[in-house]
C-alpha cells in the first residue's frame, strides 16, 4: 500500500521521508523482509532445539508439572518442596506483584508529598528535598538496595527491637507492623472477596465517570462493601482479628512480619522512585498558570484548597502520563530483588532453569510475564489518564 506524503513546496524531503516513501511504496520488499524475519527466528529456534536434544533436554513446558526440588523462603501461598515448577513461578508472580504495588502506592503518596513541599516557600524543607532528589536520582538503584539490605541486616535482635509506640518492631528478622490476620480462609473466601473487591472499584469508576462520586456516595459505597466483605467471611467460616506484634520470649509474635529483604526491596524502590515521581509533581504543578492562583484567590479559597481543587487536576494532565512511566520501571526494575536475596520472580526462574535446564522456556515465561504485567498496569493508567483528560479540558 503506497504512502503519501505531503510535501511543502520549497522544501526537499528529509532522508527518512525519502526512505519512508520508498519503503511504501514496494510491498514486495515488505514481504521480502518478514519472510527473512520468519526464517530469522525458524533457524534460530531450530539451532536451540538441535542443541537442548543434543543435551538430553526435550524442548517444551512439560517441565512445569514436574516436582521441584527447592524451598521458596517467602511465600505470598503456601510452596514446599515437591509442589511442581507451575507453582514455583507462581509463588515468584505473586512476590513480584506484591512488591511492585506496595512500592507504586507507596512511592506516589512519598512523591507527591516531596514535589508539593518542594514548592513550598520555607526554604530549609524545600532545600532538604531538593537535596533528598538530587542524592537519590543520581545514585544506582542497585547500590541503594545494597544500603537497604545492609541497614536491615544491621538491626539488632527481636529483644533489643527498635520500637515505635509499642506497636511496631524493627530487628535483624524482619521488620513488624499490625495488621489484620485471617484464619479459617478457603478458596472460595479469596473468590468471594475478589467479587467484592471487583464490585467496590467498579462502582468507584462508575460513579466518577458520571460526576457522581462525591464524599458521602463514597462512603456508602465503602460501607456496602464492607458489609458484603464480613458476610463473605461469615459464610466461609473464616474470620478476621486485628493483631498488634509483641516480644514473646526471644521472637516477636503477632501482627505482619516483613522480612529483611522485602523491606529492603519495598524501602529502596519507594526511595528511588518517589524522587523522580516528585520532579513529576513539582513539573505539573509548575505548568499551571499563576493566573489560576489569583482567580481562585480572588474567590476566597485558601491554598490548599487551591492545591485540591483547582491547581492538581490541572496538573494531572502532565503527572499522569509520566508518573505511569515510573510505575512500569519500578514494575521491572524489581527485578533487582534477586540481588539482594528476596524470591521473586527472576529468583524462582533462574532456580528452575538451573535445576531443569529448560533455560529457553523459563526465560520466555519470565519475559511473558513482565510483559503482561507492563502492558496490563499501562492499559489501566492509559484508561485513567483518559479521564482525567476528559475533566481537565480547557486552558491550564
Amino acid at each position: 500500500m503506497a504512502t503519501h506524503f505531503d510535501i511543502t513546496p520549497g522544501r526537499r524531503p528529509g532522508a527518512f521521508s525519502r526512505l519512508a516513501g520508498w519503503w511504501g511504496s514496494r510491498p514486495l520488499a515488505q514481504v521480502a523482509v518478514i519472510i527473512a524475519v520468519i526464517a530469522l527466528f525458524y533457524g534460530l529456534g531450530s539451532t536451540i532445539a538441535a542443541s537442548m536434544a543434543r543435551i538430553g533436554i526435550s524442548p517444551g513446558f512439560d517441565f512445569l508439572w514436574r516436582s521441584a526440588n527447592f524451598e521458596i523462603g517467602e511465600q505470598a501461598i503456601s510452596f514446599k518442596a515437591g509442589d511442581t515448577y507451575a507453582r514455583a513461578m507462581l509463588v515468584g508472580v505473586l512476590n513480584t506483584l506484591k512488591v511492585a504495588l506496595l512500592g507504586c502506592v507507596l512511592a506516589t503518596v512519598l512523591g507527591v508529598f516531596l514535589g508539593v513541599a518542594g514548592l513550598s516557600g520555607n526554604l530549609l524543607l524545600a532545600g532538604i528535598v531538593r537535596w533528598y532528589i538530587e542524592i537519590v536520582r543520581n545514585t544506582p538503584l542497585l547500590l541503594q538496595l545494597f544500603f537497604w539490605i545492609s541497614v536491615a541486616k544491621a538491626l539488632p535482635a527481636p529483644r533489643q527491637a527498635l520500637t515505635l509506640f509499642d506497636a511496631v518492631f524493627l530487628s535483624g528478622r524482619g521488620i513488624y507492623v499490625p495488621g489484620p490476620m485471617i484464619e479459617g480462609a478457603s478458596v472460595s473466601t479469596w473468590l468471594g472477596l475478589a467479587v467484592v473487591v471487583i464490585a467496590f472499584v467498579g462502582s468507584l469508576v462508575v460513579s466518577a465517570r458520571h460526576s457522581r462520586l462525591g464524599l458521602k456516595r463514597a462512603l456508602l459505597v465503602m460501607l456496602g462493601a464492607s458489609i458484603a466483605a464480613a458476610l463473605v467471611f461469615r459464610l466461609s467460616g473464616a474470620s478476621v482479628q486485628f493483631e498488634v506484634p509483641r516480644l514473646a520470649g526471644f521472637n516477636i509474635r503477632g501482627g505482619w512480619s516483613l522480612s529483611p529483604e522485602f523491606a529492603a526491596l519495598l524501602t529502596g524502590l519507594t526511595v528511588k522512585f518517589s524522587a523522580s515521581i516528585a520532579e513529576i509533581v513539582r513539573a505539573g504543578i509548575e505548568s499551571v498558570k499563576q493566573g489560576q492562583w489569583e482567580a481562585a484567590r480572588a474567590l476566597g479559597l485558601h491554598d490548599g484548597q487551591i492545591m485540591r481543587l483547582v491547581v492538581l487536576p490541572q496538573a494531572l494532565r502532565v503527572i499522569t502520563p509520566l508518573t505511569t512511566s515510573n510505575y512500569l520501571d519500578l514494575t521491572k526494575d524489581s527485578s533487582l530483588a534477586v540481588a539482594i536475596g528476596y524470591p521473586d520472580l527472576v529468583s524462582v526462574v533462574n532456580t528452575t532453569a538451573n535445576t531443569t535446564g529448560q533455560a529457553f522456556e523459563a526465560l520466555i515465561i519470565m519475559i511473558a510475564v513482565y510483559l503482561a504485567l507492563n502492558l496490563v498496569l499501562s492499559a489501566l493508567m492509559n484508561i485513567y489518564n483518559n479521564r482525567v483528560a476528559l475533566r481537565g479540558g480547557g486552558p491550564a
